[in-house]
């Protein structure tokens, strides 16, 4: 396995949309096992292949303590949605931002797994925000499209800033 490099705002890459997946071969599984050894090194708790600046409908999520439940969705598409939350978001694109957006509150997606096999998943809480938050990704979506054009503004003035200090430390 290896650690892929993740994109960061506002590179164009992030707003292109990923095309499905129609291979399941030994170089997907290679690749997804490479996102999830990225997003762990990374210590985020989701990461799409976009992010990794590959156009495929691939995802990897995992919010447990302990590391050890991955999730992953291939070719995933939301067949349900219900309620709403207001949750705080960060993304490995934008180190060191993070915002209040407002998602459903739970979700249901139909998805692949690595091996083709089709199948549905439920999410609700804060893991139905990771799959939308990862889903919007392969849309090239990113979540500061969901805030007001003032805190976008800010927050992104904020990313500018945080990419200088990080440079001259």
């Amino acid at each position: 396995m290896s650690t892929l490099n993740i994109i960061e705002f506002p590179d164009p890459r992030l707003r292109m949309k990923a095309a499905p997946v129609t291979v399941f071969d030994a170089k997907l599984k290679q690749f997804v096992a490479d996102m999830l050894e990225t997003m762990y090194a990374a210590n985020g708790v989701g990461l799409a292949a976009t992010q990794v600046a590959v156009q495929q409908r691939v995802l990897v999520i995992d919010m447990s303590d302990e590391r050890d439940q991955p999730l992953v969705l291939i070719n995933a598409e939301l067949v349900e949605k219900g309620g709403t939350q207001v949750y705080q978001e960060g993304c490995l694109s934008f180190p060191g931002i993070y915002a209040d957006v407002t998602r459903a509150l739970d979700v249901k997606v139909k998805a692949h797994d690595v091996d083709g096999k089709e199948f549905v998943y439920a999410a609700e809480g804060p893991l139905a925000v990771a799959v939308q938050h990862e889903m919007d990704h392969l849309d090239g979506k990113v979540f500061v499209d969901y805030l007001s054009p003032l805190k976008r503004s800010l927050l992104l003035k904020r990313l500018e800033k945080h990419r200088k200090q990080a440079a001259s430390a």
